[in-house]
């Protein structure tokens, strides 16, 4: 029976499998299209710079504190949402990072 139900079933479409959320482009979601320029800012509400695709990063209030927010974000319903994919870190931490930067600079170029 399970052969006949299988043959019974009907398709409009002969394509196989479709991604029914496709990843929009970078251009449709950020407004932008100047490749040209060094920094990525997009003009929103809170500061917005675009890493690659739909991973950014943004300066964020969250329950009254500022933090800088890596993540990975999702389109739904035409707005772009935070992922749980990511790390905010506060200024302290932030900062911290920052101050480490040429150190993870040389083992990036050492190791990849």
């Amino acid at each position: 029976m399970p052969k006949n139900k299988k043959e019974s079933s009907s398709s409009d479409s002969d394509e196989g499998p479709v991604d029914r959320n496709p990843v929009p482009s970078k251009k449709a979601k950020m407004g932008k299209s100047d490749d040209s320029k060094t920094s990525s800012r997009t003009d929103d509400k809170e500061p917005t710079w675009v890493l690659a695709g739909t991973k950014l990063v943004k300066v964020r209030e969250f329950k009254g504190k500022c933090y800088v927010d890596i993540r990975e974000f999702y389109e739904k319903n035409g707005q772009l949402l935070p992922g749980k994919k990511g790390i905010s870190l506060n200024p302290e931490q932030w900062r911290k990072l920052l101050s480490i930067g040429d150190e993870v600079n040389e083992a990036v170029s050492s190791m990849c």
